[in-house]
């Protein structure tokens, strides 16, 4: 540990994910750890001996977290773009064969190169935005086959590019359409042998599902948490984006690390949601672009104390956004929260979701996922869209740029 290189940056205004620090501060990194962190005017005056100074002034965030994304799909859905803009709703899409299966039908005829090169195009731009880990989902294959290739790719994505990737398997993500009339079955299909399959080649780091009208139902849903928790995953869920059928208090009290959307949450499932410990994922990028006016319940999740994390949900087909930023600025401007708040959404609570505790905040022992931005305040952030403010990523104390 003696050996290992210190790096400091000093005079930064720190935002250290849960506090916004005003006065200019000192952050040193010993290795891939954060050793000290401490007010300017109290840095000892050897504390800088045999550190390399990387920086002054600016502002020093932890690095963002995106801990929902579908970052690996083939083909694109422009089409359905128009459509929904000439008055067609997102079911009735989805009811005509488009929707999630017309992003299905492109990916398997997609090859993993090929998978993968639009998928690195994705990500370069989520880097560029202070992306140091992404959760990345399967979803778009719903086979066997088809779904470890998806997830093939993102590990992929992880080992080629200086990033944290997170894979989750959601083969329960739509019902193919070999399955048609046969959604028990399909899950059959996702227990018995998708989740052993991931488990078995280590493509998958959680196990997720689509509990809605339009995908399946909480009792379909048990079946594949418990399916998970056989195989020593834990659990994540879509729930409560169209309507509310419970699903967010069934997957919590399954243990959950997160359900994602939750618009239609009800106090039951907040309840749920605080006494088992899941984090909310709020998603304004699918609420912006579905034009949804059904809010999540941001109070009242604030009053029962439950952790609020924010995320691009970057996919094909509601959320073909994939700028971290600007997932910020929506989660003030549209669900209310302050630029406090929505910054460690992206921080400290979407690691959280993650089910991980050594990153997401700036505090002594941590890993240094670091964010240095050309700003004056963190808030910035949130408060305006602008492109190429990132002055430095850093990634368990690697400098990156």
């Amino acid at each position: 540990m003696s050996d290992a290189p210190i790096q400091a940056w000093c005079d930064v205004r720190l935002f250290d994910g849960v506090h916004d620090h005003p006065e200019p501060m000192a952050v040193i990194v010993r290795g891939e750890r954060i050793d000290t962190v401490v007010p300017m005017r109290e840095l000892a005056a050897d504390a800088l001996d045999g550190a390399k100074v990387l920086g002054r002034g600016g502002v020093l965030t932890p690095g963002l977290v995106d801990c929902h994304t579908h970052l690996v799909f083939g083909g694109q859905r422009a089409d359905e773009f128009e459509q929904r803009l000439e008055g067609v709703s997102y079911q009735d899409i989805a009811a005509a064969g488009g929707g999630i299966l017309s992003t299905v039908r492109a990916t398997r005829q997609a090859s993993e190169a090929e998978l993968f090169e639009r998928a690195a195009a994705r990500l370069e731009a989520m880097l560029a935005d202070g992306v140091t880990t992404i959760e990345i989902k399967s979803g778009y294959g719903l086979t066997v086959a088809d779904e470890l290739k998806c997830l093939r790719v993102a590990r992929e994505l992880g080992e080629r590019y200086p990033v944290r990737v997170f894979t989750t398997l959601l083969g329960a993500h739509a019902l193919p359409p070999e399955y048609a009339d046969d959604a028990d079955g399909y899950i059959d299909l996702v227990c018995r042998e998708m989740i052993p399959a991931a488990v078995e080649s280590g493509l998958a780091d959680a196990v997720d599902v689509f509990c809605e009208k339009i995908a399946f139902s909480v009792a379909q849903c048990e079946r594949v948490y418990a399916a998970a928790a056989e195989h020593g995953l834990p659990i994540k869920a879509h729930v409560e984006q169209l309507s509310n059928l419970g699903g967010a208090a069934a997957a919590a009290r399954h243990g959950a690390l997160s359900v994602d959307h939750i618009e239609y949450l009800d106090n039951e499932g907040i309840q749920a949601m605080a006494d088992n410990g899941t984090t909310a994922v709020l998603l304004p990028g699918a609420f912006y672009t579905l034009r949804e006016t059904q809010c999540p319940p941001v109070q009242a999740l604030r009053d029962a104390g439950v952790p609020m994390a924010v995320a691009t949900d970057g996919n094909p087909g509601t959320s073909p956004l994939f700028q971290p930023t600007l997932m910020l600025n929506q989660a003030c401007t549209l669900f209310r929260l302050t630029p406090k708040e929505a910054l460690s959404g992206m921080t400290r609570y979407a690691a959280r979701a993650l089910g991980q505790s050594d990153f997401g905040t700036v505090a002594v022992g941590q890993i240094a996922d670091l964010c240095v931005w050309n700003i004056e305040h963190p808030a910035e952030l949130a408060y305006a869209v602008q492109p190429q403010r990132l002055r430095q990523r850093v990634l368990a104390g690697r400098v990156l740029g």
